[in-house]
């Protein structure tokens, strides 16, 4: 099947990636020719495991390639994926300029029937404006459809949810519609759900609304913990173990971040006030949400009884592991107030130091190994909970710091343990412990 996917970011990407591997022809279209070129030289722009060699794979085997001609990718494929961005606007609403300046594309191109696919996350009535957007810039009458496919991947493991994905939601008007994505999906084997177009747009964002309400619930019984001197991680457990409930997004920290759970929430929000509902649950969760990052400093000034002319080495960059992505990242707002307090940053993370460097103030200190950044420190701070933290060597982390603190923002290591090695330790949710 000739499939064009508009986009060539980490939708547009993997999703290209994954259809050219299961055998179609994939056309990956994005109007930056720079990262254009890029892709065609095999550079990956963004971090994401296993799909460097996918996309070389299937670049070799000539399944997949790119280009900036959108209208060229249209005329010859009979699929069209929209996959661009869907940033928030100052006032929470989602910008929607992308897609439609892609909608208005795809109707001065299109020759013959064409389903136009939304997997970028949109706000419930984009199916209905980007039929309404093409409609009015046909250079003549072609049949269209327009559906809802939207994506549930995870950054870190992106590969892994296209191919083996919970479930496919699939909006469309009719069943005939759908049956051209059924076919396209049919090789994956996977659970499959058809509906019409609103409610596959609002599958997608009431999904990522319960997610980060797990997140921000779970965020304030810890907070209730600290104060209680119960373990918020023993709370989880027990919690967890409920056939009702699951274990899933209960992990206590420093709440959610990232390019889609921020700006999906407050879209809703946004939404549901348009259609005339004040969400005010869902206002809730945010609300929590925005208080973390100000509870972990705060946890730290206790600490360490000030943070001026202390120096903070900061752990963890990228708003979760396994990616180099800063979009939202707990680390922006942690070590902004941490150097508007006075406090010395030295940071470390294994992939995302580059994007941070464009984002963080230009007083931060980088350096090439968690034990560079502590060294002399008078506290570790661990932001991102990568898999190369919990296996640090903590005797040689305590031996090179100033002082033996450490604020676990992640709740990565046990307490007692931290305690017989020596430190200070300060986690969420869960009592400080001093050194044996």
């Amino acid at each position: 099947m000739n499939i064009c996917v508009v986009g060539t970011g980490y939708v547009g990407l993997v999703t290209g990636a994954v259809f050219a591997d299961l055998g179609n022809e994939v056309v990956c279209v994005d109007r930056d020719q720079a990262k254009i070129d890029a892709l065609r030289a095999g550079k990956i722009p963004i971090y994401e495991p296993g799909l460097e060699e996918m996309v070389a794979r299937n670049v070799a085997d000539r399944r997949l390639s790119f280009t900036t001609d959108l209208a060229a990718a249209v005329r010859r494929s009979v699929i069209v994926f929209i996959t661009v961005g869907t940033p928030p606007r100052e006032d929470g609403k989602t910008d929607l300029a992308a897609v439609e300046s892609v909608a208005r594309g795809i109707a001065e191109a299109m020759e013959t029937y064409t389903v136009i696919v939304n997997k970028s996350t949109v706000p419930v009535g984009t199916g209905e404006f980007v039929r309404e957007v093409i409609e009015q810039h046909q250079q003549r009458p072609v049949r269209f459809d327009v559906v809802s496919n939207p994506e549930f991947l995870r950054e870190g493991s992106a590969i892994e949810d296209t191919l083996r994905p919970d479930r496919i939601v699939i909006g469309a008007p009719t069943q005939q519609v759908a049956m051209s994505l059924l076919e396209l999906y049919a090789p994956l084997e996977r659970p499959m759900i058809i509906t019409d177009v609103p409610s596959a747009e609002m599958i997608k964002y009431a999904s990522n609304a319960i997610l980060a309400t797990r997140i921000s619930f779970m965020n304030a019984v810890a907070n209730i913990c600290e104060v209680a001197g119960a373990d918020v991680t023993q709370v989880m457990k027990g919690v967890g173990l409920d056939s009702r409930i699951g274990a899933a997004f209960l992990q206590a920290g420093l709440g959610y971040g990232g390019s889609c759970f921020p700006k999906d929430t407050d879209s809703l929000i946004q939404t549901a006030a348009t259609l005339g509902y004040d969400f005010g649950l869902l206002r809730a969760v945010v609300e929590v949400n925005r208080d973390r990052s100000a509870h972990f400093v705060g946890m730290m000034a206790r600490g360490l009884g000030r943070l001026d002319n202390r120096v903070i080495a900061v752990l963890g960059l990228a708003f979760k592991p396994n990616t180099d992505d800063m979009r939202e990242a707990k680390s922006i707002e942690i070590v902004t107030r941490l150097l508007d307090a006075g406090a010395t940053v030295r940071a470390y993370d294994p992939v995302a130091m580059d994007n941070a460097r464009k984002i963080l103030p230009p007083l931060v200190e980088y350096t090439d190994s968690p034990y560079a950044a502590a060294e002399g420190a008078d506290a570790v701070a661990l932001v991102t909970e990568w898999n190369e933290f919990k296996l640090l060597n903590l005797e040689r982390l305590r031996s090179v710091m100033r002082r033996p603190v450490i604020f676990d923002g992640r709740n990565l290591w046990e307490p007692e343990r931290m305690r017989r090695l020596g430190f200070a330790y300060h986690s969420i949710g869960r009592r400080p412990v001093s050194p044996a």
